[in-house]
């Protein structure tokens, strides 16, 4: 018979029996800073534990705190198995090189580093033209810290453009309101809540294919509507939202009704895909070549291929800046024009960016943009030759084929390129078919991400959209760093796990479970989701505080 079980709380159970510094080793005598044979040879390795929530009294060697520290992380993911990530992890030694020696420069020191700002300067004139600014008009723009920030400040100068407009000709202005898919990312939404607009989240369907539906633009467009959020590049399946089509919806209407709405096209992961890919956005046009675009933001640090911390925004022409919104500011004895959410921001990664932009080239883009969705053509053909797997992306699809057929052979074309594909980012969001569930319905989908991890992957499971939420997908983001070997290895382990998954009862599949949350998560995050953040084991009246990221 077996005995009762009781649960183990990890963290008590170590208190209980953690040895009290002077009970048995003897006083800690000499300074806390003083030198140690080796980085294990501190007070810190058996003695006390790192101070987490408050700071400690003294200090420690630095090799100790480096070498704790650096053990601690290895229990983070590996960032190149992180498929789950647009952002990029991979950088050349020399461009790595060019960060390190530039850390300390800040952008909001302009003066100081007129280089530095030149850079800045160029890299927004490259950009521009890749994004087909026009003869004649002024484009403007800045580096931002990502293109949440960017995202803000175009849905701004949105929103102040149709103020200004209204007040002019003495109507209301206090209720605008900014039409987005519910497939968009979150910082668009953000922007809504936190500068007052109210979102028109519009559902997303497989007949809109999973995007911005253009016929839903169109029944719910007015004279409040500051401007439309149009997407290139989904984060959930990749899909590129047709720009060109709702820009012509709002062309239309302006005819009817003489309300003149703009779009802003986020192009976070698109904005370094498209102008280099053979398939570009399948035909259409998608940016300042139509006069409806007023402003585009990106991330370079995604497909631009730069570490994390910058994103471009660009107007097609200062008229579309507000100058109400611009700064002029008089600092450290120079003058400089300022529109950003923030004030000191990291200057490497500008330098980063305009290593890359001439470093590769025009032909160096196009050939890693390529590369990307081929590879992700090939896992996308590869999961769904296994019968297990249908994709709901589509780029690994001839083009103008958007639907899944179950058996088909896939397409194939000597010499082929994007342009024989239908047009996205280099992402698949798969999901497992009608047929695995049925004959495996104990099977869950998320335990295949859980083994997965368990592998190092980090291949996020989660639902679409809003009315698309009873499909939940996997989602992998095919990188510069995804060689085609990591991605035999890749493809052979999502099989293998699959085949598990099949050969495991109910009740051991059951039995599994993954890993648990540190105290941290458990107390200072709650541990819990929004609803349940009362139930926290630890509140903030006791010293561990939240955090919000």
């Amino acid at each position: 018979m077996a005995g009762l079980a009781r649960h183990v709380d990890p963290e008590e159970l170590v208190h209980s029996l953690h040895e009290k510094p002077h009970s048995h080793r003897g006083k800690h005598t000499g300074s806390a800073a003083s030198h140690s044979v080796t980085p294990y040879s501190t007070r810190y390795n058996s003695k006390y534990e790192l101070s987490k929530f408050k700071i400690p009294h003294d200090g420690a060697p630095a090799d100790a705190v480096h070498q704790l520290l650096k053990d601690e992380l290895d229990l983070d993911g590996r960032p190149n198995l992180n498929l789950a990530s647009f952002v990029g992890t991979y950088m050349e030694e020399q461009a790595e090189k060019l960060m390190i020696e530039n850390l300390s420069k800040n952008m909001s020191d302009a003066d100081e580093y007129p280089a530095m700002m030149d850079m800045h300067a160029r890299c927004i004139s490259i950009i521009a033209h890749l994004w087909g600014v026009q003869k004649g008009e002024k484009a403007i723009g800045s580096a931002t810290t990502g293109s949440s920030e960017a995202i803000h400040l175009g849905g701004l100068a949105m929103k102040r453009r149709w103020q200004e407009k209204r007040q002019a000709e003495g109507k209301d202005t206090s209720k605008p309101n900014i039409i987005m898919g519910a497939n968009a990312q979150v910082a668009l939404e953000k922007f809504a809540r936190y500068f007052e607009v109210e979102a028109r989240i519009l559902p997303v369907s497989d007949k809109s294919r999973h995007r911005l539906d253009p016929d839903l633009v169109k029944q719910n467009i007015d004279e409040n509507t500051i401007g439309v959020f149009v997407i290139l590049g989904s984060t959930y399946t990749g899909h590129y939202e047709p720009v060109e089509e709702i820009s012509n919806i709002l062309d239309e209407y302006q005819q009817k009704t003489g309300v003149d709405i703009p779009i802003h096209v986020d192009a976070a992961s698109g904005g370094f895909i498209a102008p280099f890919t053979h398939a570009k956005v399948g035909g259409p046009k998608w940016n300042f070549e139509l006069p409806r675009v007023k402003s585009i933001n990106t991330s370079g640090h995604k497909f631009g291929l730069v570490y994390a911390g910058v994103g471009w925004i660009i107007w097609r022409d200062e008229s579309y800046l507000p100058k109400h919104l611009v700064f002029e500011l008089h600092y450290l004895g120079g003058t400089e024009e300022s529109y950003t959410l923030n004030f000191s921001r990291p200057g490497a990664q500008i330098i980063a960016q305009y290593y890359n932009l001439i470093h590769l080239g025009f032909t160096g883009f196009r050939s890693i943009m390529e590369d990307a969705l081929s590879n992700a053509r090939l896992l996308s053909k590869s999961l769904e030759a296994t019968g297990w797997y249908r994709c709901v992306s589509d780029i690994h699809r001839q083009k103008g084929d958007f639907e899944y057929r179950k058996g088909e052979k896939p397409f194939d074309k000597d010499g082929e390129t994007s342009a024989d594909y239908n047009a996205g980012l280099p992402v698949v969001a798969f999901t497992l078919t009608d047929d695995f569930h049925k004959q495996y319905p104990h099977v869950k989908q998320v335990a295949v991400s859980n083994l997965l991890r368990a592998k190092q992957y980090i291949i996020p499971n989660y639902p679409l959209p809003p009315d698309e939420e009873g499909t939940e997908i996997l989602r992998v983001v095919v990188r510069e760093s995804m060689s085609i070997d990591l991605l035999d290895r890749l493809i052979a382990d999502i099989c293998a796990v699959t085949e598990s998954l099949m050969n495991t009862d109910e009740i051991d599949l059951a039995a599994w479970q993954p890993f648990g949350n540190s105290v941290e998560k458990t107390h200072a995050s709650a541990g819990h989701n929004s609803r349940n953040k009362h139930k926290a084991k630890r509140p903030m009246s006791e010293g561990v505080h939240r955090s919000v990221c």
